[in-house]
């Protein structure tokens, strides 16, 4: 039953995808070119109607909530009405942007209520963190703020860098299987079945997003995307060990990477946070020599590598598992520093390794 179900959702999203590109056209979806944008001509935006379309009938079908123990509960009404609620105000806020561009304190006021429903209602919420060598981090009355933090963060991280054709779509979907690996690896079917629908129904539209693009999610599928990457992450992770904890942070690592780094390149340059650039990873791959595919599959490569790194971490021992960690960081630094992330100038591991002497972020 699984099976015929990721069968319909994958076959479902590449029938739908044509029929709402026409729909963008149609109501305005479109995405016109500036000095920001990849693309030369006007496209149709809001295919992630298509893979939010796609999702539902499939959870409809297979109805996960029912067919396997929900991780938690709480005042005996389960956590999936209130994602699927969430999910909706995503997608409308996604859709009103797609059609009308509406202001950054708009949508986050969506993300915001989107992410209010499932941590109050729902009761996801990271309470607690054991840490490695004993005692624990309880969050108290701060664990519904921390976890409408990371929900919000993880939600515009993907967001971020929807900047190349099929790159969004398939960071996603590698982040998504690699969610529902480690579900499964960890027990937790409901989890392992709503990553898994939601991951073919993103392939199915990848198929017209990938270079070159045929459709562009827009914000309806870039937001609703990087929602339920940040809810199920938490889902399969909930109030556990702080090396655990990082699983998710490790399988997210491109885009949570590229939004820290983000956030220090506007500090630096004295922007305001907000302020739209073309600098993040996937400018700086694409100036630095590599063409549009080159690029995006290179960044699917990153993806893919964090997804294992993640399952490696998992069942490593506890100093095993904090060498993986270095390990990635220093990986991090040096790609940043190779690309230019951050700036140019900005290169004090790789001086460091060279033997000259470190130089400081100069201003311009």
């Amino acid at each position: 039953m699984l099976l015929l179900t990721i069968l319909i959702c994958f076959v479902l999203s590449i029938l739908l995808t044509p029929i709402v590109k026409k729909l963008a056209f149609k109501i305005g979806a479109t995405d016109k070119p500036n000095q920001r944008k990849v693309h030369q001509k006007i496209m149709p935006r809001l295919g992630g109607l298509a893979i939010f379309l796609s999702f539902l009938v499939g959870v409809i079908i297979h109805q996960p909530q029912k067919n396997y123990d929900l991780p938690f509960i709480l005042l005996g009404e389960n956590v999936h009405i209130p994602i699927i609620l969430g999910s909706l105000i995503i997608v409308i806020t996604g859709i009103i942007d797609d059609m009308k561009e509406i202001s950054a304190k708009f949508k986050l006021f969506g993300q915001v209520a989107a992410a209010s429903i499932v941590v109050i209602l729902g009761g996801i919420n990271v309470e607690f963190i054991n840490l490695p060598f004993g005692g624990e981090i309880n969050f108290g009355i701060f664990s519904i703020p921390i976890t409408i933090i990371w929900i919000v963060g993880i939600t515009n991280a993907i967001n971020l860098i929807d900047g190349l054709d099929g790159l969004a779509a398939g960071v996603s979907t590698i982040a998504l299987f690699s969610i529902a690996g480690m579900a499964l690896l960890m027990g937790n079917p409901y989890v392992m079945v709503m990553a898994l629908l939601l991951a073919v129904s993103t392939l199915g539209f990848l198929i017209f997003n990938f270079h070159p693009a045929k459709i562009f999610m827009g914000d309806t599928g870039a937001l609703f995307l990087g929602f339920m990457i940040s809810v199920l992450s938490l889902l399969g992770f909930k109030n556990v060990t702080f090396v655990s904890l990082i699983i998710p942070i490790i399988i997210l690592g491109v885009p949570i990477s590229d939004t820290i780094f983000a956030i220090i390149r506007r500090i630096v340059n004295k922007q305001p946070l907000s302020s739209p650039d073309k600098s993040h990873l996937h400018h700086c791959l694409i100036r630095i020599g590599y063409s549009h595919r080159q690029s995006v599959l290179l960044i699917y490569a990153m993806s893919a590598t964090f997804g294992l790194a993640a399952f490696i971490f998992s069942q490593a021992t506890l100093w095993g598992s904090l060498i993986i960690l270095l390990t990635l960081v220093i990986a991090i630094e040096v790609i940043v520093e190779k690309v230019g992330l951050v700036r140019d100038d900005y290169r004090p591991l790789l001086n460091l390794l060279k033997g000259k002497k470190p130089v400081g972020i100069r201003n311009k």
